[in-house]
Formats: structure tokens, sequence, C-alpha cells
């Protein structure tokens, strides 16, 4: 399998996977993406286990990389880190599905990759990188850090080190981050919003001297966000196995289309679905939600993206994001595979903070994906309800997506059996859920995980226990442009 940059100017043009999981970002600037994407032979696995179908789609597309590692990597989904029986759930909640992707050690969707990832990147460092260390810089916002973390965690010939905006998540979800120990981990937070630190994490990846001084010290710089084309891979299999298994529970007919609403924040999440129906999967339209931060709602009916508005931070701090990283690699499919025209637009990007596309782009994206948005009275609202009348306790960004979906239903008359994808564990935002099931104030963040297990009767999952009570560390506070330099300071330096 070979890939190339949506930017359409790295050197060499095209690359094998190794290259691609080891680099994260194409020298250009750009995104790795496959130039071809293969059919998924889906009627073949309706009797197959979640490691068959994993085993089979990263065989695929990382074909360059030793099957003992790739076996290493499918193996987690069984070891018992996500629990017994399969890695996810298809639960059925009335005329709606929900899929539940947060049973893995950190309470959130982004185990599924980052439990996986830890054995692809130094598999394909050892082919690519001729065996140099690896220093993993990821912005976060919420859950990608504390997967990042855990996964990599004490992994020899790795170094981790994720940002994260100051006061921008979960108290629960930095303190997860916050103690997680081992020797390799490192966690700074920044002032400002993850726009910025994301931003300013890329800048990083794209400076010349950065790299040349980590490189004297035998260094070479990745990623572990969904900027990484082996962080995005194997969610694609978590959509062909919910569609595999609403087949089996007779939710539809082989071949009969699912709809996917999916809470949207980097864009990488839904993107894996649409890889998953571009390889052939029965999905129907992938629904987009989003909260107060909506600019992909408003890019989805104008075809304009305007970073320019004001933002906000709310109960779901995962998709307070204006700058989707992952919306590029749709853009570039969606405009035919131009390089051009996507450097362009993020060059207006930069310039001015927004862009406008053509309207036969906007018709290629509208022609697969409806956009919605909820804000923070939808999200409890939906608790509120949802716990009340199906007993389930969505945590406040599977709310915005079910808040969405119901939406699109009534307007589109779409009856189409639809799921929701549920990304994390309601105790991870334990005050704002507690409250909107009691209608009361909630306590601090820690009572109230406390407080919301013995409301429910819902257990509050291992790795969210005592985190009050451990050893926290933080590395430094800084402005988003000392990044880069505090980066070859920490790292670059004897």
């Amino acid at each position: 399998m070979l890939y190339e940059s949506t930017r359409g100017s790295a050197a060499p043009p095209v690359v094998g996977a190794a290259t691609v999981i080891t680099a994260g970002l194409a020298p250009d600037g750009g995104l790795y993406v496959p130039r071809t994407l293969p059919l998924l032979p889906w009627r073949d696995w309706l009797e197959a286990d979640y490691d068959a179908v994993a085993a089979y789609i990263l065989a695929l597309m990382l074909d360059d990389l030793p099957a003992a590692d790739r076996a290493a990597a499918v193996a987690v989904y069984g070891d018992g880190r996500f629990g017994a029986g399969y890695p996810v759930l298809l639960l059925q909640a009335g005329d709606l599905g929900i899929l539940e992707l947060w049973r893995g050690p950190t309470a959130a969707f982004k185990d599924m990759a980052l439990q996986v990832l830890p054995h692809l990147l130094p598999a394909a460092a050892r082919r690519a990188a001729a065996g140099q260390k690896i220093l993993i810089l990821t912005a976060t916002s919420g859950d990608t850090g504390k997967a990042a973390l855990e996964g990599f965690r004490d992994v020899p010939g790795t170094q981790v080190c994720v940002f994260y905006p100051d006061g921008g998540v979960s108290a629960v979800q930095e303190r997860q981050m916050l103690t997680t120990g081992g020797g390799n981990t490192f966690v700074v937070g920044v002032r400002g919003n993850f726009d910025l630190c994301q931003s300013a994490v890329k800048t990083a990846f794209t400076s010349e001297p950065l790299r040349a001084a980590l490189a004297e010290r035998g260094i070479l710089l990745s990623s572990a966000n969904s900027i990484n084309w082996g962080r995005l891979l194997p969610q694609i299999v978590y959509y062909v196995w919910a569609y595999l298994e609403a087949v089996r529970q007779k939710c539809v007919r082989p071949g009969q289309p699912v709809n996917f609403a999916v809470p949207t924040g980097n864009f990488g999440n839904i993107l894996a679905g649409w890889y998953a129906r571009s390889m052939g999967l029965p999905l129907g339209r992938l629904i987009c939600a989003s909260n107060r931060n909506h600019i992909l709602t408003d890019f989805f009916h104008t075809g304009l993206y305007d970073t320019n508005r004001e933002f906000y931070r709310t109960e779901s701090p995962s998709m307070d994001i204006l700058v989707s990283s992952n919306f590029e690699r749709l853009l570039y499919e969606a405009g035919g595979r131009d390089g051009g025209k996507i450097r362009r637009w993020y060059a207006a990007l930069r310039e001015y903070g927004r862009f406008r596309v053509e309207k036969e782009v906007l018709a290629a994206c509208q022609s697969v994906f409806s956009s919605g948005w909820a804000d923070e009275s939808d999200c409890r609202a939906v608790i509120r309800r949802v716990w009340q009348e199906r007993a389930y306790l969505p945590d406040p960004h599977t709310a915005v997506a079910w808040h969405v979906a119901e939406q699109y239903r009534a307007e589109s008359g779409d009856d189409t059996y639809t799921i929701v994808v549920s990304t994390a564990s309601p105790f991870k935002f334990a005050p704002a859920v507690l409250s909107a099931i009691t209608a009361a104030p909630a306590p601090e963040p820690f009572a109230a995980l406390a407080a919301l297990e013995r409301e429910t009767d819902w257990p509050v999952p291992a790795g969210l226990r005592g985190l009050e009570n451990k050893a926290a560390r933080r590395e430094a506070l800084l402005e988003p442009g000392e990044i880069s330099a505090w980066v070859e300071e920490r790292f670059a330096r004897p």
C-alpha cells in the first residue's frame, strides 16, 4: 500500500506505510492518505470476531510491517485491557443504536487506536528510521493525551510529550494525564485553546532547526494524534464491526445501509467512517455532530470554513475545536485529490482565518455528510431524558451526537437505522452528567464521581478511581509560541 500527501508537494511523493506511521505528518505539512482504497470483503466476516477483522484491515493497509508486529497490535483487543468479550458494544435504545467505544483503560474511544499504535510505531521505526529513538509530540483536547500517555508509557525507544490547553479539559481528564507515571511521559499545559496548542505542535513538526537538533541526538519526531495514519486506521475497524454486529442483531439485513451520528472535534473519528464507507461498507449518512463550536456544521451548509468566530469552552471539551486537522483529508478527496487546492485553501486559512470551497466540492461532501449542533441545554436535556426513559447514561459528547441524530431524523424523514457513537464514559465528565440527571448543582469533580456512582449504580471505571490521591506531575506551563523552543531545550540539549 502506497501513500501520498494531501498537499501534493512532499518529497518523495509516494511512500510506504512504515514511513507514514513513523513520520506522522508529511514533510510538506500535509497529511498522508492512501493512493487507492481497496474494497473490504465484509460479507465474509459476518461470523468473524473483532481481532480477525482488525488483523485483515491492518494487513491490507500496512503490508510493509512485519506480520508478527501487526499480530501483537491486534492482540490488545483480546488480552483483557478492554474487559471481557468484544472491546466495543453495540446496544439498542429504542430506535437508535449506541456504539460504546470506551471500554479501554482510559475510558475513551481513543484507546481503540492508542493501545494499537505503540506496537505499530516501533515496528515502523525499525524499518523506516534506522532504529532512531522516537519523540511523540501530541496536542490534546482531552482524551487523546491520556490515551497516548497510557499506550506509550515505558515503551522502549519512545518518549511521549502531550500538550493540552490549560483550563480547556475536564478536571478528570487533566488528572488522568498528570498521574500517568512512567519514565518516558511528559505533560505540558499550554495557555490558550486547543487550536493554538495544536497549531504550535504542528509548527514544531515542520521546524527544520528543531528536527536537525533532535536528529543530532538520534531522535525522530512522530505523532499520536489522528494526523498520523497509524492512529486513524484502527478506527476504521469499529465501523466495520458495528455494521456486522447490526446485521447479527437483525437491526438491518446484509447490504442495507446504516447511518452513524458521531460527536466531532478534530474529524478523525467520523473520517474513519468515511474510509469504511469508501471501502465498500454499506453506510448511509455520516451525521457530523458539533457543540457550540459548530464550524463544521456551518461548512457543510455553506462551503465556508471560517474560524473568525467566538471560541466556546463547553461541557463537551473534546469537541472545543475550530481547526479540525483531519478535515484536510476529506477535502483532498472531495476536491479531486488536488494538492494545489489544499495548499491554496490552507494558505487562506493561515492568512485570513477562512476559505471557501467550490460548489462541486461542497456537493461531494454533502452527498455523504449531514450535520447539526447542540448547545449545553440540549445536551443536558438529552442526558436527563435518556437516563429517565432508557436507563442509559450518555456523556456530554455522546449526548451531542444523540441530539443531532434525533434532529436529523425529524427534519429529513430518514428512518434508516442509526447508530450513535459513544466516545467516552460519563464519569469522565461526572459533574455535568450528575447535574443533568439530578437538576442540582454538582459537587467538585472527584466527589462527583462517587456521587454519580451512588445515583445511578453504574460503576466508576477502574482507571478513574482514586485519581485525586495519585502523585501528579506537569513539566511546564507554556505560551503556544514557546513549545518548539521548550522541546529543543528539553530533548535536544545535552
